[in-house]
C-alpha cells in the first residue's frame, strides 16, 4: 500500500510540474511574440517596401 501512496504522490508531483513548465512556454512565446510584433511595427515604418539590393553584383 506504501508504495502505490508513492507512486500517486509522485504521479500528482509530475503533473504539476508538467503544468508549471507549460505556463513559462506560454509566457516566453507571449513575449517573443510581444517583442516580434513590436519589432516588425517599428521595422515597417522604417523601410520601403523594396528590398535592397547589392550595389555590385557579384562575380562569376
Amino acid at each position: 500500500m506504501y508504495e502505490y501512496e508513492l507512486q500517486h504522490l509522485r504521479a500528482a508531483e509530475l503533473i504539476r510540474q508538467a503544468e508549471h513548465e507549460r505556463l513559462v512556454r506560454e509566457a516566453v512565446r507571449g513575449r517573443r511574440a510581444a517583442k516580434r510584433s513590436a519589432e516588425g511595427a517599428a521595422e515597417a515604418e522604417a523601410h520601403t517596401w523594396r528590398l535592397r539590393r547589392h550595389r555590385h553584383p557579384r562575380a562569376a
